[in-house]
């Protein structure tokens, strides 16, 4: 099994730095296109949705089966340190990063600004697809570390359990129910909402905000360090960045509910909350 050999939140210039380190592996999460146009020297590529149970709702986490293949076709073992990253907000490569912690996967780093901030630095980037230079093998995948998530099961069940708090990342407009994205708008009940752009540096190539104001950012809104944190949004796209920010942040309890409002605002028993309402 790998160890943390990097921080969870790196720099650029600090993943540059391992460039001939073949114990850490950089993955590029997102299309193939895009990674075939610039990609850092060296990295893999994952497509997002193979990080997804294929069919509604979506989000969810898929078979181990198919996360051994995947996993193992962009060259990662048990032993690598994983640097993750994409080039548009690093929702995608933080979903990596989750998943990983499902399986129980110790090393792994979110590159900070992903490819932006990589360019913005004016480090060196390569084109063109990648060959393994081995004979791809399955991951052995096992849910190792099932508290990083929780179900729509146990969610409802917990609604008025006071050592759990929901951070609900998506736009105000969505948790507000103006904006439906499912069969009913509105958030879950007592939700705090937190917009997951409201995380980034708008001027500073898609890095996050430095981590003591992100820190103030969330203890403004009342999301405590000593309760059981659950992110989500639509997907578990957008709240896969809150879940690495928190995690960054020292909060020790943190779980995704990828189910997220793509099950919750499509389950008929699901209670729902609007504006006019906690």
């Amino acid at each position: 099994m790998s160890t943390q050999k990097l921080p969870l939140l790196v720099t650029p210039q600090t993943v540059h730095a391992t460039q001939d380190d073949p114990s850490i592996i950089r993955v590029y999460v997102g299309p193939l296109e895009t990674y075939t146009s610039a990609h850092l020297p060296g990295a893999t590529q994952i497509e997002y949705e193979a990080l997804l149970r294929e069919g509604p709702p979506g989000g969810l986490l898929p078979s181990m089966k198919q996360l051994s293949a995947v996993l193992g076709q962009a060259g990662i073992t048990p032993a690598h340190h994983v640097v993750a990253y994409d080039d548009s907000g690093n929702g995608r490569a933080a979903r990596l990063i989750w998943t990983l912690d499902c399986l129980g996967h110790t090393g792994s780093s979110l590159l900070n600004g992903g490819l932006p901030a990589w360019v913005d630095e004016g480090l060196p980037v390569a084109s063109g697809s990648y060959q393994l230079p081995h004979p791809a093998e399955p991951y052995p995948a096992t849910l190792q570390n099932p508290r990083v998530l929780i179900d729509f099961a146990e969610l409802i069940n917990r609604l008025d359990d006071d050592q759990l708090q929901v951070l609900d990342a998506r736009t105000a407009a969505e948790h507000a129910g103006a904006d439906i994205r499912a069969a009913r708008g509105g958030h879950i009940p007592g939700a705090i909402n937190l917009d997951w752009t409201m995380l980034w540096d708008p001027q500073n190539a898609c890095r996050l905000k430095p981590l003591e104001a992100l820190r103030h950012l969330h203890e403004s809104r009342g999301i405590e360090p000593d309760k059981q944190v659950v992110v989500h949004c639509q997907t578990h796209h957008r709240s896969a960045l809150s879940y690495v920010v928190l995690r960054a942040l020292g909060y020790p309890h943190v779980s995704a509910y990828a189910g997220s409002w793509a099950e919750w605002g499509n389950h008929p028993d699901a209670p729902i909350a609007s504006a006019e309402q906690p």
